[in-house]
């Protein structure tokens, strides 16, 4: 059983003859899946929900539940930990003896389905984006998220011969369920922290400059994903840009995980302030000083927004910004620090090579919080 936990997810008993009331114990939790001692399952449920039957059927809607316990973070360091959700259904009947069903096991992520999905949308892809062409930066790693119940190896290639190969192997505990494969250090985009997560000393020089502009990461062009469903192909672009900043913004994605993508073109930024004010009584010996505020300011504060472009990107990636616009959390990497932020923008107008020719997408995002340290 896999749950998506920003869709409807429904628990139904089927059609029961003779059925009155049905108890439902959701079980929630991290750990090792399955009940002790090697289990990490609780032994009181997370909840215990109790439905009247209509037409022989009781139903019970568990998602909006689930989601209250996930936490989602990130820092840098691609890591996502699922949930585990475990239940069992007690039926009441008219004439016969209650049933008592065993435990059904499943798996939570922070992910939703479409309208067109259907009801209880699930995930059945190893790799857990819905783009197989991917875009980077040059030098900048390619991190991809796989199912580990799923996938069993991830190889990188250059014009067809093998540079990295990765194995996957599955789990039963919760922080492992999803695998990040990349061809850097957790993530990092640029040579000095590469090496500082390597717990090593940066000490730049012009030399070590030169170096840097001759040699990359491992280069390659293609990523094959090898699962129990069979090989998926992801196509490698690498884009160099030499006049503007690229930003890298990494957000959830609609399968739960982290994914990232580059806005290479120009960056504008734009400062937003508000302020509360009062009218202050400036009287002193039935005169007052000119210099004094009459209207003076109680707070102040702002919110900085950027408006990112992403340069040239290929028709597949339609489906990656309609994600990152749906997604509830995102970030971006500002000179070596990821920061949250918000997506502002809210529209988005799908482009096709054949209607615009150049796909660019201009996105508003704005930062998570106030420019004034105010966090108390």
């Amino acid at each position: 059983m896999s749950i998506n936990a920003r869709s409807p997810y429904y628990i139904s008993t089927g059609t029961v003859i003779n059925l009155t009331t049905t108890k439902l114990e959701l079980f929630i939790y991290t750990g090792t899946q399955g009940a002790a001692p090697s289990g990490s399952r609780p032994t009181t449920p997370t909840y215990t929900l109790n439905s009247f039957a209509v037409d022989n059927v009781c139903t019970f809607e568990i998602s909006e539940l689930i989601r209250d316990y996930f936490s989602n973070s990130f820092d840098g360091d691609y890591a996502t930990e699922i949930l585990w959700v475990d239940f069992r259904t007690t039926e009441t009947r008219q004439t016969t003896p209650d049933a008592t069903s065993n435990f059904t096991l499943g798996r939570a992520f922070y992910g939703y389905g479409f309208f067109e999905d259907g009801a209880n949308p699930l995930n059945t892809k190893s790799v857990l984006q819905s783009n197989n062409t991917i875009v980077k930066l040059d030098d900048a790693p390619a991190t991809i998220a796989v199912d580990t119940a799923l996938a069993t190896q991830v190889t990188y290639e250059l014009n067809g011969e093998q540079v990295y190969t990765e194995a996957i192997n599955s789990s039963s505990v919760s922080t492992t369920q999803i695998k990040y494969v990349t061809s850097g250090v957790n993530g990092s985009d640029e040579f000095e922290d590469r090496v500082i997560q390597a717990g090593g000393i940066f000490e730049g020089s012009s030399c070590l400059e030169a170096f840097e502009g001759e040699f990359t990461l491992f280069d390659f062009d293609t990523i094959y994903v090898d699962s129990s469903q069979g090989v998926t192909k992801l196509t490698v672009q690498s884009e160099s840009e030499c006049k503007f900043t690229p930003y890298k913004v990494t957000f959830i994605n609609k399968y739960g995980t982290l994914q990232d993508i580059w806005f290479f073109k120009r960056t504008n930024e734009t400062l937003t302030t508000k302020s509360e004010k009062f009218k202050r009584n400036i009287i002193s010996s039935a005169s007052y000083n000119i210099s004094n505020h009459q209207d003076k300011t109680l707070t102040k504060n702002g919110k900085e927004k950027l408006t990112l472009n992403t340069g040239y990107y290929p028709e597949a990636y339609n489906d990656v910004f309609k994600e990152m616009q749906l997604s509830e959390d995102c970030w971006i990497e500002i000179d070596s620090k990821t920061l949250p932020i918000q997506v502002t923008s809210s529209s988005l107008a799908y482009k096709t090579q054949l209607n615009d020719k150049i796909i660019n997408y201009t996105i508003e995002v704005e930062f998570a919080y106030d420019t004034i340290n105010n966090v108390r």
